[in-house]
């Protein structure tokens, strides 16, 4: 476990009596990163985060949090974390502005960046919280998150309740903190947001860590479907020898495969005749998730 790291976790091990929350969790964050942590609800990606932030305590295990221990050093911690919880509630009465100036108060926030925030997000900060929609509160949990310039944003399930115009804003924003240097925590179950903004990933299922990978290197191994219409007739056999290459099907000039990795040798062989029409399904990390997922199924049931 490195001392160094934004995020660092050792053997982080976390049950509600006798359920389970988390069990041997190891990870490293690296400074400047957005890191997410994907997984499905209650696998336990916000027991992880609880436990960062000294909101709980782990059963077994350890971690440091800008270095620094997160039980000891927790008040510490806060100070220099944005941290936005997965069930973002606050004061009704306060209106969004007077919310906003008292963590600008509390954690030595900038009011200014607020409205600045405010402005991108389109929220109305006169309006009382209690009158906010759902959407709008999660706004002001951004807001408040991100106004205090903190090295470290650990943000559950950000996106919530945002309409997708307000979700690719949010992603831009992110890259562009991200580029500042700062470090950036995602938990989330959406896996077209993490491709998006994520640099690494790690996939938790049931409370264990079951891969940390590059974005970069999961999608070498997503799966991209190809449809490509020629204007003459082509050989099937010729493109089942291409590596990575799966389901050729071939009718009336058309021809249908999938494609792991690399579109480059498909192409080329492609380009040999004339191409009237060609298209591919966006790759996903859908399938790469599942993938792994399954993986443990067949682990599980092994050892069964």
């Amino acid at each position: 476990m490195s001392n160094n790291a934004p995020i660092s976790s050792k053997n982080l091990t976390k049950f509600y009596g006798k359920h389970r929350g988390i069990s041997g969790v190891n990870l490293e964050i690296n400074e400047g990163e957005v890191f997410g942590l994907l997984g499905p609800n209650g696998a336990g990606k916000t027991t992880c985060i609880r436990i960062f932030l000294d909101f709980i305590r782990p059963t077994s295990g350890s971690a440091t949090v800008l270095g620094m221990d997160s039980r000891s050093e927790s008040l510490e911690i806060r100070r220099n974390t944005g941290y936005l919880p997965g069930d973002f509630i606050t004061y009704e009465k306060l209106t969004a502005e007077e919310l906003l100036q008292y963590f600008a108060n509390l954690r030595g926030g900038h009011l200014s960046k607020a409205r600045v925030l405010a402005e991108r997000f389109d929220l109305d900060l006169s309006r009382k919280i209690g009158e906010l929609s759902r959407g709008n509160r999660q706004k002001v949990g951004l807001i408040q998150a991100f106004m205090s310039d903190p090295k470290l944003l650990i943000l559950d399930e950000p996106t919530t309740g945002l309409d997708p115009l307000l979700q690719q804003e949010f992603h831009a924003l992110v890259l562009e903190e991200a580029a500042s240097g700062k470090t950036i925590f995602v938990s989330s179950h959406v896996l077209p947001e993490v491709e998006i903004i994520c640099d690494r990933v790690g996939i938790i299922r049931e409370g264990s860590i079951v891969a940390v990978e590059e974005v970069a290197t999961l999608r070498k191994q997503t799966v991209t479907k190809i449809a490509i219409e020629f204007e003459e007739a082509v050989s099937k056999a010729d493109f089942e020898k291409i590596a990575g290459v799966s389901e050729v099907a071939i009718k009336d000039h058309h021809l249908t495969c999938n494609v792991t990795g690399s579109l480059d040798s498909l192409i080329k062989l492609a380009a040999k005749y004339t191409v009237v029409n060609l298209q591919s399904g966006h790759p996903a990390l859908e399938e790469v998730f599942l993938t792994f997922y399954n993986q443990s199924d067949e682990t599980a049931k092994t050892a069964d």
